[in-house]
C-alpha cells in the first residue's frame, strides 16, 4: 500500500508500505476514504520536534472496516467509521470520566496518511455510521477526529456558558473549530484573534462576532477594550507557544477560564501570576472519543460543517504539497484522499 513516511525536516514521501494486519483481537484493520495533515505534525515538519529516523505520520481518518479481531463487537466490516487520533477502551475509570486521551490502556495509531490503518482497541475508539454518508460530508465528519472535537475540549475547558464571552487564540483549523464549539455551547460574544483575511471570513461565517489582528500586548490591549477593560469569560488557546499562552492568560477576566490544546513548545506559566489573576487553566489532549456521538449528529443534521477548514484537497501522492502548503500558510488544512 502507498503511505506518508517523514524522513526529517522538510522531507515527505509517499513510499510503499505492508499492509497493516490483526495483531490484537482488539483491532480493526479500516481502509481509509479520507485522511489529513494536522497542524501538529508541522511540528515535525519543521525539525522542531526531532525526527531520527524515516516514520509513518498521520492520526486523523475516516474510513470503511475491512477486517476485525475476534473480541470486537461494536463494529463489523463494510461500515464507514470515524476514530479518535488515541486510541482507549472507553471502560477504565479515566475513559468513563470522560478523559479517553488518558485512557489506562491507550495507544497512539500512527501512520494515517495512508491507504490502510490498523487501530487498536477499536471498540472503544471508532464510532460507526448508520449509513455510508454522502460525499459531501466525508470532510466534516473527518474533522471530528481531532480538529473539531479538539476545538470542542477547548471551549469546554475554557467553560464556555450560555451568554459569555469568548475569546480564540489561533486561526488554524483547530481555533476556527473552537469558534464553531463556542456558538454552539451558546457564548454570546466570540471574539477571534486572526491576522489572514481567509481565516477572518471563515471565523465569521463559524460565529465569530469580532476580529482581533493585534498580538502579543497590543493583542490583550484589544481585547480588554473590547470587553470594557476586564477580559473574557473563557479563552480558547489553540497555538501552544509561550506568546499565546500569556495572551490567552491577560485576556481572561478574573474568575474566567483558558482551556489550552495547543501542543505547547517552550510554553511557561508563572505561578504568582496566575495565583493572582483567579484565571482558571485546563487543557492537554482532547479526549474526542468522548464528543464523537454528539459531534457525528451535529454534522448529519447539518448544524455545524466543520469540514470548512479545509481548503486544500489533494490526492495522497501529493501530501508533500500538502505539507507545505500548510508550512507556508497558503492553507489551513490539506485533506488527502487515497
Amino acid at each position: 500500500m502507498r503511505a506518508t513516511i517523514i524522513h526529517g525536516p522538510g522531507d515527505i514521501r509517499v513510499e510503499n508500505a505492508p499492509e497493516p494486519k490483526i495483531t490484537a483481537a482488539t483491532d480493526a484493520v479500516i481502509r481509509t476514504v479520507a485522511t489529513c495533515v494536522c497542524g501538529s505534525d508541522l511540528w515535525s515538519y519543521r525539525g522542531i520536534n526531532p525526527v531520527t529516523e524515516p516514520q509513518p505520520i498521520g492520526h486523523e481518518y475516516v474510513g470503511i472496516v475491512e477486517e476485525v479481531g475476534n473480541d470486537v463487537s461494536t463494529v463489523r466490516p463494510g461500515q464507514f467509521v470515524i476514530g479518535s487520533f488515541i486510541a482507549s477502551d472507553n471502560t477504565c475509570p479515566n475513559c468513563l470520566a470522560g478523559y479517553q486521551t488518558n485512557c489506562l490502556h491507550r495507544d497512539f495509531p500512527n501512520g494515517c496518511q495512508a491507504e490502510y490503518i490498523r487501530i487498536p482497541l477499536a471498540d472503544g475508539t471508532l464510532v460507526a455510521i448508520p449509513e455510508q454518508p454522502g460525499k459531501e460530508l466525508i470532510p466534516s465528519l473527518l474533522a471530528l477526529s481531532d480538529v473539531m472535537g479538539t476545538g470542542w475540549y477547548a471551549a469546554k475547558a475554557a467553560a464556555v456558558q450560555p451568554g459569555s464571552t469568548a475569546v480564540v487564540v489561533g486561526d488554524g483549523a483547530v481555533g476556527l473549530s473552537g469558534v464553531i464549539a463556542a456558538k454552539e455551547l451558546g457564548a454570546e460574544r466570540i471574539i477571534a484573534m486572526s491576522r489572514h483575511e481567509s481565516r477572518q471570513k471563515l471565523a465569521l461565517e463559524f460565529g465569530a462576532t469580532d476580529i482581533v489582528t493585534e498580538r502579543g500586548e497590543e493583542g490583550i490591549a484589544r481585547v480588554r477594550e473590547l470587553t470594557n477593560g476586564v477580559g473574557a469569560d473563557s479563552v480558547l488557546e489553540c497555538v501552544g507557544t509561550q506568546q499565546s499562552m500569556q495572551q490567552a492568560l491577560q485576556s481572561t477576566r478574573p474568575g474566567g477560564s483558558v482551556g489550552f490544546v495547543g501542543m505547547p513548545h517552550d510554553v511557561q506559566i508563572d505561578g504568582q501570576q496566575l495565583f493572582f489573576s483567579h484565571v482558571g487553566l485546563r487543557g492537554g489532549p482532547a479526549p474526542v472519543r468522548a464528543y464523537l456521538p454528539d459531534l457525528i449528529e451535529r454534522v448529519l443534521s447539518g448544524r455545524i460543517n466543520p469540514g470548512k477548514v479545509f481548503d486544500l484537497t489533494l490526492s495522497l501522492d501529493e501530501v508533500a504539497e500538502g505539507y507545505k502548503a500548510m508550512d507556508e500558510r497558503r492553507a489551513i488544512k490539506a485533506l488527502l484522499h487515497p
